[in-house]
């Protein structure tokens, strides 16, 4: 082999290696409010893994509370909450009429290379919420929006219903039936299983809008005669 041949072939084994040992970039957790009223997100990380948000800032709604968080360059797994009548304050050790404690809408989301995220009203429901992954690589897998974009707050079972300050519906217990007629595209058990395929490889950032533009009141889509849910991936750049 000659010389200048066999350089050239070992600056190409450096290069791949080098290639194959970068980092992917680590992925972006964005929350965005479309609610008609502020949230004040509790983003809480799994036992082991660090913080990404102090908590304490507040999300306005209409579309203009928007942030982003980093996910450390490793992996990382926690879940975010959507509290709502926190007051002016905002600070994290502020009262809040949900949120706080169940019952309490709950987004969990995890991963770095291989992104997993899910949408449980388990512990109850406070505010609609679905989770999409975003800037998805060309053979990233499939990487289904799931949720729930329903206020099903107003329709909830009357001795389930949690009243707030102003006698409105703040929050629902359940029952667990009644959240998967609504939201089919959540976990309502404890034993509950992805509701859609899910095997999502290097999302660029993993989006979660509070209160879609598609989402219905309960209630009156009951009345009204309509289809249950409208699941889709959220575009929350608008």
């Amino acid at each position: 082999m000659a010389p200048a041949t066999a350089k050239l072939r070992s600056l190409g084994f450096l290069l791949l290696a080098a290639a194959s040992s970068t980092p992917a970039a680590a992925t972006t957790l964005t929350l965005h409010n479309l609610c008609p009223y502020p949230v004040w997100p509790l983003v809480t990380p799994n036992t082991g893994f660090p913080s990404i948000s102090g908590n304490t800032g507040r999300l306005d709604g209409g579309g203009r509370g928007l942030v982003s968080f980093r996910f450390p360059p490793s992996f990382w797994a926690g879940r975010v909450v959507a509290r709502t009548g926190c007051g002016s304050a905002g600070s994290a050790g502020a009262a809040c009429e949900t949120g706080s404690s169940p019952p309490e809408t709950v987004v969990h989301a995890e991963g770095q290379d291989l992104a997993a995220y899910s949408v449980s009203l388990v512990d109850g429901f406070n505010v609609p919420a679905v989770v999409s992954p975003q800037a998805v690589p060309v053979g990233g897998g499939q990487c289904p929006a799931v949720g729930c974009e329903v206020d099903v707050n107003a329709g909830c079972p009357r001795a389930q219903r949690v009243v707030g300050t102003w006698g409105d519906v703040v929050a629902c217990r359940g029952p667990a039936r009644y959240f998967k007629k609504w939201c089919p595209r959540t976990l309502t058990t404890p034993t509950d299983v992805d509701p859609v395929p899910q095997r999502c490889f290097g999302p660029g950032e993993l989006k979660i809008v509070f209160c879609q533009p598609a989402m219905v009141n309960a209630a009156a889509a009951a009345v009204a005669g309509e289809a249950t849910e409208h699941i889709r991936t959220v575009v929350a750049d608008n």
